[in-house]
């Protein structure tokens, strides 16, 4: 059966079309499936009864089971979700500020091999499709607590969001559509490891934000702990980003993860304020967050706050990002793998 929430509203168009059906039709489904948040075919009350009887054969509206949720002592709440084959996914809710941010994967597991992620260590499954995509804000609202909503929505989860364009592209639509789930543009960023020839595209097929994950100010370090990198060097990503076309004073973000002894350093500082140089943008200082078996330390706070203000003296905005949900294991892939892990401890044993 085709799943509702697969499809963009000109998508879904054509599906009422071929059904002999008026156009009219496609808004109201659309409207019922991603503004209302409608369960079942049933509950979109406004559609003759007749038409949801010829809907019910051959579509359904389906979601993503959530499976596993913790929740930090900072009010993070971390959530593993199941998907239709088998395959597992995080998402995690952030509240900072008046803000509570929605990280969602793109993908279940991912292909880049960054040493520093979790996600990588577990491998790629595959790409997510737009109903487990708009899944995993539907599942977040289920375990808002009273009076919260969810402010920003930031591709950063799981997965490279570049690697699965197209169906990347159809979630924007939709999440950023006033009649579909209605989130601002402006509170809606996608983070990439640094897809080159993708970034060239995506400025003038989707007006979100952008975030790069560089970590590095030298393609040996780079290419080390982001293997992206030795198809993707430094200079053609910095080259990218001069050329990404920013509307509305947009500008980019650039995430640098810091890591002890590794990219932590005064030159690497230097090198970074020089790299970035006619690059419009912010910058994101991350701690690193060891997880198990990880292979880096977390810097110690004077060498960040060196870091900061070498940056900062040099006029950027620069920000250190604090580390959210540690006790609840936060970093990216720890939930599946722990997950993963006990299910296969579990076969084992039975």
């Amino acid at each position: 059966m085709k799943n509702l929430r697969d499809f963009t509203y000109p998508e879904l168009l054509l599906e009422v079309e071929a059904l002999g059906e008026r156009p009219y039709r496609a808004a109201q489904i659309y409207g019922w499936v991603f503004h209302r948040d409608a369960a079942s075919i049933d509950s979109m009350t406004d559609i003759s009864m007749a038409l949801r009887e010829r809907l019910k054969p051959e579509y359904r509206i389906c979601g993503i089971d959530v499976l596993d949720v913790k929740r930090s002592e900072d009010g993070t709440r971390k959530f593993l979700s199941g998907l239709d084959d088998g395959a597992r996914i995080e998402s995690v809710l952030i509240p900072d500020e008046g803000r509570l941010t929605l990280c969602v994967s793109s993908q279940a597991g991912c292909a880049l091999g960054c040493l520093f992620c979790m996600t990588g260590a577990a491998g790629f499954t595959r790409d997510l499709s737009l109903s487990e995509l708009s899944g995993q804000v539907f599942a977040a609202r289920g375990l808002l607590d009273e009076g919260e909503r969810i402010t920003n929505i930031v591709l950063m989860g799981m997965g490279e969001p570049l690697n699965n364009y197209d169906n990347v592209i159809r979630f924007l639509s939709v999440l950023t559509d006033g009649k579909g789930m209605g989130f601002s543009h402006n509170r809606v960023t996608v983070s990439t490891a640094g897809v080159v020839p993708a970034i060239k595209r995506f400025g003038f097929d989707a007006n979100v934000n952008l975030a790069v994950s560089l970590n590095a100010t030298t393609d040996e370090v780079r290419s080390r702990i982001m293997p992206i990198n030795k198809k993707y060097p430094i200079a053609g990503l910095i080259s990218a980003l001069k050329g990404y076309p920013l509307k509305n004073k947009k500008y980019i973000t650039i995430e640098y993860e810091l890591i002890k002894g590794l990219n932590d350093t005064v030159d690497d500082a230097r090198r970074l304020i020089r790299l970035l140089r006619g690059v419009v943008c912010k910058i994101n200082l991350i701690p690193f967050n060891p997880f198990p078996g990880a292979a880096f330390e977390r810097p110690d706070a004077r060498s960040v706050d060196a870091f900061h203000g070498i940056v900062y003296d040099a006029g950027y905005t620069v920000i250190v990002r604090a580390g959210k949900g540690a006790d609840i294991e936060a970093a990216c892939g720890q939930l599946r793998a722990r997950s993963e892990a006990h299910e296969a401890a579990f076969n084992k044993n039975n």
